[in-house]
């Protein structure tokens, strides 16, 4: 087994953890929280001998070979950069970085220091994204695609009486576009590649971070619309809509609840769902077979990293028209 280590203690570290383990593929030996106390109660919960609250020492520890970072946004850049220097493998939580460049240099870093570095995005690592795209060939020519994912946020009312939660805090890098709308923007570029051209909107809050945005995607052929939002919640799935039939999905973060409806009126269920664990269990998978088998999965991982780089050069595009910026950002 590898041994890994965790930087964040919010729920979707406590699944990643689970998934991880449930693989039996890696061992959790070492977690970092800012305080002390709070770094030794997670340490005691998940069972991890070390408690850090120095980044550097975490990184320059010999008990860890890599790292499951989920941190703010603002700060993928610089954690995973020391760990990577460190000669430490990372796989960060989506988005990696606002700007495309540091993406690219966190890639070269990786790639000199002979380590491998994965964006978590569950998309890439699903097995059920093959039935997804087995049945897309089923569905004749497709003209429509839409992508939603609106979830309202757990943290909307403190927001509305207040308070500044992380997620609504640009200061962060944070917003509906990039802890939402990543999860629509890695489909359709994974599944057409590039647009021809795009048309952003977003739906701008008081904290300066969007709360909801809109996306229009054309193509020679087709047109792709992706809606995102942290201020309610999706009634309507996803959908590929072709001349022979259509293909639904409930959940396109989780590629669940696939369903495809033929022309004729018939309808086949062709995937449900997993438990999220289970689903960060893949990307657990994946992480561990880029690091233990370099020459087979080679081409595998060099795709998500040519995807990881383009996602985050178009997102960058795609704020910059609908008026999204960061402190960051040098235009």
């Amino acid at each position: 087994m590898l041994r890994f280590g965790t930087i964040g203690s919010g729920w979707i570290v406590d699944e990643y953890i689970h998934g991880a383990k449930d693989s039996g593929l890696w061992q959790l030996t070492a977690v970092y929280s800012r305080t002390a106390e709070r770094a030794q109660a997670y340490a005691q919960k998940h069972g991890a001998r070390h408690a850090f609250t120095d980044l550097e020492e975490m990184a320059a520890s010999s008990d860890l070979d890599a790292v499951y970072i989920a941190s703010p946004n603002a700060l993928h850049y610089s954690q995973t950069k020391l760990f990577l220097e460190h000669g430490k493998h990372v796989i960060c939580e989506k988005p990696l970085c606002a700007q495309a460049d540091k993406v690219a240099e966190l890639q070269q870093i990786a790639e000199k220091n002979g380590v491998i570095f994965l964006e978590a995005i569950m998309f890439l690592h699903l097995p059920q994204r093959k039935i997804l795209e087995e049945a897309l060939g089923k569905l004749g020519t497709i003209t429509m695609v839409k992508l939603d994912f609106c979830q309202r946020s757990s943290k909307l009312d403190s927001y509305l009486e207040g308070e500044l939660p992380n997620i609504f805090n640009p200061a962060l890098e944070t917003g509906a576009l990039m802890d939402l709308g990543v999860y629509c923007v890695y489909p359709a570029l994974a599944l057409f590649g590039k647009p021809d051209s795009f048309c952003a909107d977003a739906h701008m809050m008081k904290s300066g971070a969007d709360g909801a945005g809109i996306l229009t995607l054309r193509y020679p052929d087709k047109l792709v619309t992706l809606t995102y939002s942290k201020l309610g919640q999706a009634g309507a799935n996803s959908d590929f809509q072709g001349t022979d039939g259509t293909l639904s999905v409930e959940s396109i973060s989780r590629v669940a609840g696939i369903s495809l409806w033929r022309k004729d009126g018939s309808t086949e269920q062709l995937f449900g769902d997993e438990e999220k664990y289970k689903l960060m269990g893949w990307e657990a998978k994946d992480f561990y077979r880029y690091i233990t088998q370099p020459e087979a999965s080679s081409q595998e991982y060099a795709h998500c990293c040519q995807l990881s780089l383009q996602v985050a050069a178009f997102m960058e595009q795609v704020r910059k028209q609908a008026g999204i910026h960061f402190a960051s950002d040098k235009h």
